[in-house]
């Protein structure tokens, strides 16, 4: 069964990660997808053909999410090629850890535009769509060190904190037009990034870890086909935690 099928879906920071696991998740269940990022083109390309193996639709279109205008303007591209958009992830962010006394306020700054502003210029320029639409879902990845904080993720803590808080506004103030917005908090989640830690980090958090495993981008994607699906039809305004039972 098809959970997705005849939508249309925009992933930011889907070329890799998490967002390409719900990129690929998303087009196995019959949703177009159009995945962006801000770095390179490198294996985009193929990305998308891999996406369309599924009978759908994609586009990859470079798209600063940090920045107003470049979202704007993405939104704009996406309506004239695919007539609407019926679900939003805001997936795009980016780590740069250090404890407080050697954080630089440019690090601090860049973290909190891409993983926070970033969600405000996407749901902005986003809503007119689907307040015409009368319909939609918009799903902010969060994290539970947005939760619980995390020493020397204190930039990060913060903005993840931040979409938290977001999201639970912007579910109450759409809610009427039957827009849906809820966010994912992962917790050690496998991806290239985490691979590259020392194996000592990686066993001291499955030792930490309930379920004793750590994610994939398969649990979240899973997560968040249900948010974007019908199933979850009455579900708006909450965080789901996806971390094996590490916060709770």
């Amino acid at each position: 069964m098809k959970l997705l099928n005849g939508k249309v879906t925009l992933v930011t920071g889907g070329s890799r990660g998490i967002g390409k696991s719900i990129c690929l998740k998303f087009a196995e269940h019959g949703s177009d997808v159009i995945f962006t990022n801000n770095s390179s083109k490198e294996n985009a390309e193929d990305f998308k053909k891999e996406l369309e193996s599924y009978n759908i639709r994609s586009e990859y279109i470079k798209s600063d999410a940090s920045n107003f205008e470049s979202c704007q303007n993405l939104i704009n591209e996406v309506e004239s090629k695919f007539s609407k958009i019926d679900v939003l992830v805001n997936n795009a962010g980016i780590t740069k850890d250090n404890l407080l006394m050697r954080m630089s306020e440019e690090d601090f700054d860049k973290v909190i535009a891409v993983n926070m502003k970033s969600v405000f210029n996407m749901t902005k320029s986003v809503q007119k769509i689907m307040l015409k639409q009368r319909n939609g879902s918009i799903i902010n990845l969060s994290s539970i060190v947005g939760l619980r904080g995390n020493a020397g993720q204190s930039n990060y803590a913060a903005s993840k904190s931040g979409v938290i808080g977001f999201t639970k506004s912007i579910a109450l103030e759409l809610g009427s037009r039957n827009i849906r917005c809820n966010a994912i908090a992962p917790g050690f989640i496998e991806t290239e990034m985490t691979k590259k830690l020392d194996p000592k980090i990686i066993e001291n958090w499955i030792n930490s870890v309930p379920l004793k495993r750590v994610g994939t981008g398969t649990d979240v994607a899973n997560c968040s086909l249900f948010l974007a699906s019908d199933l979850s039809s009455y579900i708006s305004g909450q965080v789901i935690n996806v971390c094996g039972g590490l916060y709770t």
